[in-house]
């Protein structure tokens, strides 16, 4: 990895960071926390590691991409407008009543989403769906599903986890965004779902622990994820909710709110700084 293509990796984050708040706060409402906690792993599957294309998003040989958190579609939404899947201008009529961006992603309006997700806990049955029809066709096409950490409660996810490992589905690559909080607290105080790794490889799958921050061992990682033969894959990105924002930085409490004009106008300084 070139520290060129790192900065630049970086940089669009930034720019995705900028759009969640821009969604967030033209709509008054939407996740901010997760949205933002996420960024890093996405801007690097959308701009670095996926196989697809803004100008044939349903190409046969695309890998797939599945957002099992989906109220946390901010974030999917500026990587797709970005990689020109769909203007950027319209990411400012996200939640709009006549827009077809709405708070969950929906596959059947909007260009570059492969699922329709936002009940917790069945994304990774539908990438196990995927994984298992790229097996049955013998495409190499690879999925990619992004769990929660409060998400990874519900257990639907666990036995999707033991199917998986059944099929050997070694195209599947599961990302657990472990910020460490949920709607109601901290991951301990709700539900522990801890230790994350251990649960994963005892149902197994190949376990891999990063910094979700770090560009380049999000970049190692999934080139990782790619060689792993006969199972499938798990990658614990260890991230900040709120990620990039002083004051929405770990706190609970930026789960599910939008900024006033006065944190809008911070928000947007720090991102640009």
């Amino acid at each position: 990895m070139e520290e060129k293509e790192i900065q630049e990796l970086e940089q669009k984050a930034r720019k995705v960071r900028e759009d969640i708040i821009e969604e967030v706060y033209s709509a008054k409402s939407g996740h901010p926390g997760g949205s933002l906690s996420v960024t890093d792993i996405l801007t690097v599957l959308y701009f670095k590691v996926m196989n697809i294309d803004p100008k044939n998003p349903n190409k046969e040989d695309r890998d797939r991409f599945v957002l099992s958190k989906g109220h946390c579609s901010p974030a999917l939404y500026s990587c797709l407008a970005n990689r020109g899947f769909f203007p950027v201008e319209d990411l400012k009529t996200f939640r709009n009543i006549n827009s077809y961006l709405q708070g969950h992603p929906d596959k059947n309006k909007v260009p570059g989403v492969d699922m329709t997700t936002g009940s917790l806990g069945q994304g990774l049955s539908c990438a196990n769906g995927m994984a298992i029809a790229g097996k049955m066709n013998k495409k190499d096409y690879r999925v990619y599903c992004v769990l929660g950490d409060g998400e990874i409660e519900e257990g639907q996810i666990w036995e999707a986890a033991m199917a998986a490992n059944k099929y050997k589905l070694d195209n599947l690559c599961v990302i657990v965004d472990n910020n460490n909080l949920q709607i109601d607290g901290t991951i301990e105080e709700v539900m522990s779902s801890y230790p994350i790794d251990e649960k994963f490889r005892s149902f197994g799958f190949e376990v891999i622990k990063i910094d979700g921050h770090d560009i380049e061992e999000i970049i190692k990682a999934f080139e990782v994820a790619k060689n792993v033969k006969g199972k499938p894959t798990c990658i614990i990105a260890k991230t900040i909710k709120g990620k990039g924002i002083s004051y929405m930085e770990n706190q609970v409490g930026w789960h599910g709110k939008a900024p006033n004009d006065e944190q809008y106008e911070q928000a947007i300084k720090e991102m640009r700084q």
